[in-house]
């Protein structure tokens, strides 16, 4: 497995993704320290609980520094154009590159992308067609990550038991305000955000649809062809095996289009 590395020189980038660490660094260290270990060292809560805590923590760190690091379909300088697919292929008015259609010139990166979903800040990348599974990973672990702590917030005051080896009164008095407004309004805003990014994305997927397209208002008439989930999602991870769709640290492998499925190039 080869994982090239490709990093973008933004400092506003910088910043957000940033601020996306920090949040995962709270649901991951003071959420546990504070409801999730406590109460299993107590007996309340069984080990497979917190096995899946920290196994969805992981996953969605790591779906964040793929979708962060990973090549989005940059294209190179002196692209291979075969000659039956000439005629797909365009000349960009910001680089003067040739690049197949539904490529996009990104401002933010100063490069054309495979077809180009997007520019995303909060990953300080573009969203195209080489990262756009690990986008919809990092999505996806995001929504459980944040859904498993506003669980245990609610759990913490609502139905475990009170820990006997802690001063539940000083307890309270501490850690009330960051662990009930501060953790469950950050779990709402990342449930509520991931959930609808992650459904915008989808319907774009099984649509064959990018955002940049949508926002350009041509997709519904040119590339708006529903297709099989399956064949979909598949085609944007790069393998068949639905396993697979599930794991960020792997590479990617564009699949051949059967004749039942053109794909628009």
């Amino acid at each position: 497995m080869k994982l090239r590395l490709h990093f973008v020189v933004d400092p506003m980038g910088w910043l957000c993704i940033s601020l996306v660490f920090g949040i995962w660094l709270y649901n991951t260290f003071f959420i546990p320290k504070l409801v999730l270990l406590p109460h299993y060292n107590e007996g309340h809560i069984p080990w497979a609980i917190v096995v899946c805590y920290y196994i969805a923590s992981a996953l969605c760190i790591a779906a964040l520094f793929r979708a962060s690091t990973a090549d989005p379909g940059r294209l190179p300088v002196d692209p291979h154009i075969p000659h039956s697919e000439r005629e797909h292929w365009e000349l960009c008015n910001k680089c003067n590159l040739m690049r197949p259609k539904r490529s996009h010139h990104c401002s933010r990166c100063g490069h054309c992308v495979r077809r180009m979903d997007h520019h995303c800040p909060w990953i300080n990348n573009c969203v195209g067609e080489d990262n756009h599974w690990l986008f919809l990973q990092l999505c996806f672990y995001a929504q459980v990550l944040s859904l498993f702590t506003l669980v245990l917030d609610f759990c913490q005051y609502y139905y475990f038991q009170p820990l006997t080896g802690l001063d539940q009164e000083k307890f309270t008095t501490q850690h009330e305000l960051a662990l009930l407004r501060v953790s469950a309004l950050m779990g709402l805003v990342m449930f509520g955000g991931m959930t609808s990014l992650f459904y915008t994305q989808m319907t774009g997927i099984l649509s064959d649809t990018t955002t940049i397209e949508k926002m350009a208002q041509f997709s519904n008439e040119i590339y708006g062809a529903k297709r099989s989930w399956q064949w979909a999602l598949a085609e944007v991870c790069g393998t068949r095996w639905k396993v697979l769709w599930l794991i960020p640290l792997r590479s990617r492998q564009a699949l051949q289009a059967s004749h039942h499925f053109r794909t628009h190039v």
